[in-house]
């Protein structure tokens, strides 16, 4: 069997709430006394994600609206069979690969996109605002906000916005508006720009310039892909079809591996599985990916930090390279973030899951493998995830076991083909 499907009455009801489920307590966030970022919430974010992100709830209810278009999009999306990479690998293991590229956007990006939209539109407000970085999340918001009704305003990393220009193409066919960032739009962007007149920007920059702008604008709010709960909360259907998709064929993971920027689709890919594992249900190696050039687990503190650079974001308790970090200008701009998930970060810190770092060359090599093998063509940010899948199999090549290795594929590169040519020419940096 190369693909296993699920039919659309199968569309997960219910989001799983990890917090229900932690080892240890979460860590609450926190804010400085001048800044007064978590009072200030309230006017960037809707009252239910803000509901969602403090919920100790296991199970939230998706609402019909969006279980609706979650179909429409379509939801659930197949896990494959990854036969063509097992046989030029010479490997007894099994690897499978959940296809979020199949979305309209091309990435897992529209599950929470849409979530956010719904909950802003039943606020009354009329306009989303974000950032994005490889692009793909900024594309997500605006089509959720044209679906749903709303403007979209995206901020994108202005290296990416070089690199990627027809992602700007998409947004604005989706009738959003998209800056490169650091801009002039924005105090902060202006005093960024006035500091560094050559800055490439970054996540967290990008964060800053959106969050300012919610927060001087009645009938907006401000829109993030990654980093925090409700965020991991609504990727969760990728894990629970993964779930179903399994159950249909009687196996069981022995690893399952994704990329990590924010860590949005690792946790949307493993945390109902991390549930049986916390429940002793399931022994299972979990491995979060990240770039050499952006090491935020493998390098940086767990502590607490501001998820933007000016610090209008509450204090969170994450793996962070420091607010004020900016990464080399990578093709996988969508990990090039100096911080990560609150809940990921307590999962490392627990030694519940693993981090690994990879070089970008090895990345799109393992990419190009995958494409030859398997036809599709990943996005960079997904690279990470494959070649630590291959990494895997390799091993079991080498001890014979038979392991069922686990990668989301959380997005296709048909975008993303400077990055390739650069590579295929030679040209392509470390």
């Amino acid at each position: 069997m190369y693909k296993i499907t699920l039919s659309e009455k199968d569309t997960p009801k219910k989001w799983y709430n990890l917090n229900a489920d932690l080892p240890v307590e979460f860590p609450e966030y926190s804010q400085t006394d001048e800044g007064k970022q978590i009072e200030n919430l309230p006017r960037i974010f809707s009252k239910g994600v803000l509901e969602q992100e403090v919920s100790t709830e296991r199970w939230i209810e998706i609402p019909k609206e969006v279980r609706d278009i979650y179909q429409q999009i379509g939801r659930p999306s197949p896990l494959f069979r990854a036969k063509g990479l097992e046989q030029h690998l010479e490997t007894p293991a099994k690897i499978f690969y959940k296809r979020e590229d199949m979305s309209p956007t091309g990435s897992h990006k529209l599950n929470t996109a849409l979530a956010q939209a719904y909950y802003a539109k039943n606020d009354g407000i009329e306009r989303l605002t974000t950032e994005t970085g490889a692009g793909q999340w900024g594309t997500a918001l605006a089509l959720a906000c044209r679906l749903m009704g709303l403007d979209c305003l995206v901020y994108m990393v202005k290296v990416s916005f070089q690199q990627k220009p027809y992602r700007k193409t998409i947004i604005k066919l989706y009738d959003g508006e998209i800056i490169p960032s650091p801009s002039t739009t924005t105090d902060f962007g202006k005093k960024i720009l006035a500091e560094t007149p050559d800055h490439p920007g970054s996540l967290g920059v990008a964060i800053s310039e959106a969050v300012e702008i919610a927060l001087n604008d009645d009938k907006a709010y401000y829109s993030l892909g990654s980093v925090l709960n409700h965020v991991m909360l609504h990727q969760t259907i990728i894990g629970q079809e993964i779930k179903m998709q399994l159950d249909q064929i009687d196996a069981t993971p022995d690893v399952m591996v994704g990329c990590i920027g924010g860590g949005s689709n690792f946790a949307g890919s493993t945390f109902p599985f991390i549930k049986d594992k916390l429940n002793d249900d399931l022994d299972c190696q979990f491995i979060a990916v990240e770039p050499s050039a952006c090491p935020t687990v493998t390098q940086g503190d767990y502590k607490y930090d501001f998820g933007d650079t000016c610090g209008f974001t509450p204090l969170i308790k994450m793996y962070t390279l420091g607010h004020d970090y900016i990464a080399p200008s990578v093709h996988a701009g969508g990990l090039r973030y100096h911080g990560l998930s609150p809940q990921v970060s307590l999962l490392a810190n627990e030694k519940i899951i693993e981090a690994r770092t990879v070089h970008q060359k090895d990345v799109f090599e393992s990419n190009k493998i995958f494409a030859q093998t398997e036809g599709v063509v990943p996005a960079p940010e997904t690279g990470h995830a494959i070649k630590v899948g291959i990494d895997e199999a390799i091993k079991c090549r080498k001890t014979g076991e038979e392991k069922n290795i686990i990668i989301n594929f959380s997005g296709h590169g048909l975008l993303d083909l400077q990055g390739y040519e650069d590579f295929l020419e030679g040209e392509l940096e470390d």
